[in-house]
């Protein structure tokens, strides 16, 4: 039974997933959507407006195509070869990076910055096109009683060596002349994503049976049942939707942290560097408190902590209070990552998942964009005070609809996944 056989490669699919998580980690360092390439975009552009878009794309490629894969991923028997397939589209494009930043002054800035636009494109969506077959490989590979085991200590990993990636950054950035640091940045990345795609390929994944009964039809029909006779999900909705305006902040707070302070590279790479080790902190914790408390409180936590952080960071009258903000923005970022596709898991019955997973990622996709346009636009005009106050407000709106507006789904919602797909995380 394929059931039993998963058992049996527990251990070994945990440690080729957690290296896979962590040289994916040490190679996104190098390349953070965070700081450098908000950096090298501001090296071809003066325009917020597009750095806010652009370093959007991460998650709007992320959201956006969840529900539509929802229905292929839903009738496969095995995950693995769609998410080698799509998860390629998410690690070669560093390689031309690398190239456009090494050639830069051959090419030109203006193709430069339309050609960066394009492969950042292209890495997020290809993020969001393996998300839902990643996903469901491996809520199916590891057993219910080891996911949250698995996932902290994935994302310690990743963020630990993340963490120390990012800090070189900051140092390559500094000593090695421009653009020849972008360069390097990028293909040190493309390098570690292919160690990582090593290990990611290591996974043992027998095929599965289910009942094509058991997998419902993937249509409008089903969504707007959904929306419909789901009240609290309707309200779990909004609340992701207004922490995108919540997490907008964390956008800009490396351009800010320059233009405000004129921080060097190096205390840029430090900055990132805390932002991520508090994330890698940050995850585990939160997973705990999520399962003692309650994934909502957690959630509604994370929205008050970036809400915070966006505060401190506006109204910093040093330097030295940003290492306060971007310490805060990692542990709320760590409850707008883990725990809100935790608590989605809580919504809907086992075959009815995928599309409530594809619903609460995609529903939103466009809202990112939207919210982070007009964050890049309000800092152009009126500067970083409207974007971060914005920011402020999303926050607080986010946590008093999870308290006051949303409830935890029934405990008989909360079943298993085996056959069908699950969202755990990436």
């Amino acid at each position: 039974m394929w059931r039993t056989e998963i058992r049996k490669h527990t251990q070994h699919n945990f440690i080729v997933n957690v290296l896979d998580g962590a040289f994916y980690g040490l190679g996104f360092g190098f390349t953070s959507y965070e700081a450098v390439i908000p950096l090298f975009i501001t090296s071809l552009t003066d325009s917020k407006l597009l750095i806010g878009l652009i370093t959007s794309m991460h998650v709007l490629g992320w959201q956006l195509p969840q529900l539509i894969t929802a229905g292929r991923v839903a009738r496969l028997k095995r995950y693995k070869p769609m998410v080698l397939a799509m998860t390629l589209n998410e690690r070669v494009p560093y390689l031309p990076m690398a190239l456009i930043a090494l050639f830069i002054t051959t090419i030109g800035q203006q193709w430069a910055l339309l050609l960066m636009i394009g492969l950042v494109l292209w890495q997020s969506l290809g993020a969001g096109f393996t998300a839902t077959a990643w996903q469901s490989m491996i809520g199916k590979i590891m057993p219910k009683e080891r996911i949250g085991t698995f996932f902290g200590a994935q994302s310690a990993a990743a963020n630990l060596l993340l963490s120390g990636s990012a800090i070189a950054a900051g140092f390559i950035l500094a000593a090695v002349p421009a653009p020849y640091n972008f360069a390097l940045c990028f293909l040190l990345t493309a390098i570690f994503m292919g160690i990582s795609f090593g290990f990611l390929a290591l996974t043992r994944e027998p095929e599965h049976t289910h009942e094509t009964a058991d997998i419902p039809a993937f249509g409008w029909a089903q969504i707007k049942s959904i929306l419909r006779r789901d009240i609290n999900f309707r309200w779990y909705v909004v609340a992701r939707i207004f922490s995108q305006v919540a997490w907008m902040a964390v956008t800009f707070f490396t351009v800010y942290a320059v233009s405000r302070f004129d921080a060097s590279e190096t205390t840029i790479g430090f900055l990132t560097g805390l932002l991520v080790i508090s994330r890698a902190i940050a995850n585990p914790l939160m997973g705990w408190l999520g399962d003692h408390w309650g994934h909502r409180w957690v959630y509604a936590a994370g929205a008050v902590m970036m809400a915070l952080g966006a505060a401190i960071a506006l109204f910093a009258p040093t330097l030295e209070w940003l290492y306060v903000a971007f310490a805060l923005s990692g542990f709320s970022t760590a409850a707008s990552w883990a725990i809100a596709m935790s608590f989605t898991l809580e919504f809907g019955t086992t075959a009815e998942k995928p599309l409530y997973i594809g619903l609460s990622n995609t529903l939103v996709a466009p809202i990112t964009l939207l919210i982070t346009a007009a964050g890049g636009g309000l800092a152009d005009i009126f500067g970083f005070t409207a974007t971060f106050g914005l920011s402020i407000v999303g926050g607080l709106v986010t946590a008093a609809v999870l308290v006051f507006f949303v409830h935890d789904p029934h405990p008989q919602t909360r079943e298993t996944i085996e056959a069908v797909p699950a969202a755990i995380g990436d």
